[in-house]
């Protein structure tokens, strides 16, 4: 099994979203992804991108992403924020969510960022356990997630 960690391009975006519909599925929301191709593309390589990422392509097939942003906080300063890291079912266990995990801390440590945010929903005992081996990882009580949709 040969694994590549590289940087996605525009041609990965129909795969990256198979694996985005799989993502929700696995979290209980089937209907919650309501982009639309065309923005997914534009919003990660068109003419102001604001999102980047890492695919993992295994034997030439990607079989899982890390999507991330930048954000700013008032307390830390400019920080990588993780929206998905995902890894096809099939291949999990493999050791592909720990290179795209410590790809994205060389970007944030290259780039000089002050850290990574991310969410992992509480009953996500497998996501869980998979950050509790990086000892750096601090797991936030006490913060309400808050939304609007328009």
């Amino acid at each position: 099994m040969s694994i590549t960690i590289r940087r996605a391009v525009k041609e990965d975006c129909v795969r990256m979203l198979e694996l985005i519909q799989e993502l929700a599925e696995y979290e209980k929301e089937p209907d919650a992804v309501t982009v639309s191709f065309d923005h997914f593309v534009d919003c990660g390589f068109g003419e102001k991108p604001i999102w980047w990422a890492y695919v993992a392509e295994v034997d030439g097939m990607v079989e899982g992403f890390a999507l991330w942003y930048i954000r700013y906080s008032t307390w830390k300063g400019t920080r990588l924020y993780l929206e998905d890291l995902l890894v096809t079912e099939k291949m999990r266990g493999q050791g592909i969510g720990k290179l795209l995990f410590d790809k994205l801390t060389e970007e944030c440590k290259a780039k000089k960022y002050s850290g990574m945010m991310w969410q992992v929903l509480d009953w996500n005992e497998p996501a869980i356990n998979f950050y509790k081996k990086y000892p750096e990882v601090n797991f936030d009580e006490g913060w309400v997630n808050c939304s609007i949709n328009f």
